[in-house]
């Protein structure tokens, strides 16, 4: 592991990175204890609190453990898909945010996506991906429900839907698209949209996800697809129109 101290990059993030890459490429397997923080100072040439640092990074990327006692130190941690569905949210959220992308182009992404799962979700997803969408589908239909919590719940049908397809790497992928994209869309579009027409598309979906009929579960994500798309366009163009008179 190796790092350039005449590169003007914080040499906390050179060792970090340097260690992550030693994670990745099998020099440091799973479980296995890294050196102390003494041994990596002096591997590096720099003092121990730059180690530190360093090691802070990575175990905010859940790639160490830490534990205390005379068996303690730093370890190889073992990533899990669910640990990092957080980042993969935070990232999303953070490049939606920070970039100008349209409306049209989350829109696009985040159901091209999830049509992806759809058929699998039909041939794949268990009674209780099913019970989750079947009861949040109930819960959107309380006449006290908040706007937040009616959003809320529009996540969770769509995330049990992603979950029901069981591929992990397709439920980490998506958990930006649905957590992070669509509580964007339904910023934008609550408060124009028919609650009752989404519950209804909700409803054929999970029927479709029941029946193992993955075509079905296609065709009305592609409508609301096109609902989502049509809302937000009324809403822009009737805020444009506010702006201007």
């Amino acid at each position: 592991m190796k790092i350039d101290p005449s590169k003007p990059a914080d040499l906390s993030a050179q060792i970090a990175a340097a260690i992550r890459d030693a994670i990745i490429g099998g020099d440091l397997i799973v479980d296995e204890r890294l050196p102390s923080e003494a041994e990596l100072a002096d591997h590096f040439n720099v003092s121990r609190p730059t180690v530190r640092e360093a090691l802070k990074r990575l175990a905010a990327q859940s790639l160490i453990r830490t534990q205390r006692g005379a068996s303690g130190g730093a370890f190889v941690n073992r990533l899990s898909f669910e640990d990092a569905y957080a980042q993969q949210i935070t990232t999303s959220t953070l490049l939606l945010s920070m970039n100008a992308v349209s409306f049209d182009t989350a829109c696009e992404a985040r159901f091209a996506l999830e049509r992806a799962c759809a058929p699998l979700s039909a041939q794949r997803r268990s009674a209780d991906h099913l019970a989750t969408m079947r009861a949040e589908i109930h819960r959107q239909q309380q006449p006290g429900l908040t706007d937040e919590a009616f959003c809320a719940s529009d996540v969770a049908v769509h995330r049990a839907l992603v979950d029901g397809a069981g591929n992990p790497v397709l439920s980490y992928q998506l958990a930006g698209a649905v957590e992070a994209m669509q509580p964007l869309m339904n910023m934008i579009t609550f408060s124009a949209r028919s609650r009752e027409e989404i519950v209804a598309m909700h409803t054929e979906l999970a029927d479709a996800i029941e029946a193992g009929d993955g075509p079905t579960a296609d065709a009305v994500l592609l409508r609301l697809e096109d609902y989502t798309r049509t809302l937000a366009r009324d809403v822009m163009a009737a805020r444009a129109a506010r702006a201007s008179s």
